[in-house]
């Protein structure tokens, strides 16, 4: 998915698909409007069993602390129907993501195929009721059992640099590497 169609996604997704909370107490929401006062929104795809999404919970937790006083929401995408809520709910305490992180589930994988998400961790960030950046955290992973003993590229954190200063994010689009969201749909 090009830049290009990126912008134009919020046109297509715009009142046709929905979140659901993990608790269940709240109404589904609109993935591309933003609570009052946020900047943009991070969704983080990821699921209970993929090593490499469960890897990045200690970056995924930084980033949230730094960028979230900066008007960032954070929010994780179960897609698919593998993991069970139980099973979401002992996944956000065992990664300490409660309080960082609000839950949701994408069951019908309609928000995760609107947004070209297919691998866990991949994030989509939504700012001004549009997708400005899709793809990895950083290059800690090169393809799957390939890695690097640290990042070299911060690409996700880039991204809200950018959505932060106002400015175009400047790699709107990168390659994520993980575990296939189609597997999860099973």
């Amino acid at each position: 998915m090009g830049r290009a169609t990126l912008l134009l996604l919020s046109v297509a997704v715009a009142g046709s698909v929905r979140l659901q909370p993990i608790d269940g107490a709240r109404a589904a929401v609109d993935p591309l409007t933003a609570p009052p006062g946020a900047k943009a929104i991070v969704y983080l795809f990821t699921s209970t069993d993929c090593p490499i999404s469960n890897r990045y919970a200690p970056e995924v937790r930084r980033l949230a602390q730094q960028y979230g006083p900066r008007g960032i929401v954070f929010r994780l995408v179960y897609p698919g129907r593998a993991d069970s809520d139980a099973a979401i709910r002992t996944h956000l305490a065992e990664y300490l993501y409660r309080g960082v992180a609000e839950p949701f589930r994408d069951a019908s994988l309609a928000f995760a195929n609107l947004a070209g998400a297919r691998i866990t961790p991949e994030a989509v960030v939504i700012a001004q009721g549009r997708v400005v950046y899709r793809g990895r955290i950083d290059d800690r992973y090169a393809d799957v059992g390939v890695d690097r003993t640290a990042a070299t590229t911060h690409d996700l954190a880039d991204a809200l640099d950018a959505v932060v200063a106002g400015r175009a994010v400047p790699h709107p689009v990168t390659h994520a590497v993980g575990c296939y969201i189609a597997d999860l749909a099973r």
